[in-house]
């Protein structure tokens, strides 16, 4: 009798270290890792959401955080990184197109601020 083995785990949804890499990468200025993982941790650490050590965390959103500049989501400049809205917008929006309530509050008010800004 053989017994079936599932080699990868597939996420359906991003994870919070991924919304809120998006949230910060979502304004319109440059940031610095440093720059960005201290946001970043700050707002999980305030929603109660930065288990398993900072160093830990350091590490998945810098995992994350080059995921998203090889999907072409973040233009990486020399050591800086600056997020493109309408390719972090379709980062976050999980395969069968419902978005958590906070990534699309910031998808909205994001694609709201390209248009304004245009």
């Amino acid at each position: 009798m053989a017994i079936l083995k599932k080699n990868a785990f597939s996420r359906r949804v991003p994870d919070l270290v991924t919304e809120e890499l998006v949230a910060v990468l979502s304004r319109r200025s440059s940031f610095e890792f440093k720059q960005v993982f201290d946001i970043v941790h700050e707002n999980l650490r305030a929603r109660n959401a930065a288990s398993g050590g900072e160093e830990m965390l350091r590490l998945r959103a810098y995992e994350k955080l080059q995921n998203l500049v090889a999907r072409g989501a973040v233009k990486k400049t020399g050591k800086k990184y600056k997020g493109l809205p309408a390719a972090l917008a379709r980062a976050v929006a999980p395969q069968n197109g419902h978005l958590t309530a906070i990534a699309a509050a910031k998808a909205a008010a994001t694609a709201k601020a390209t248009a304004a800004a245009k």
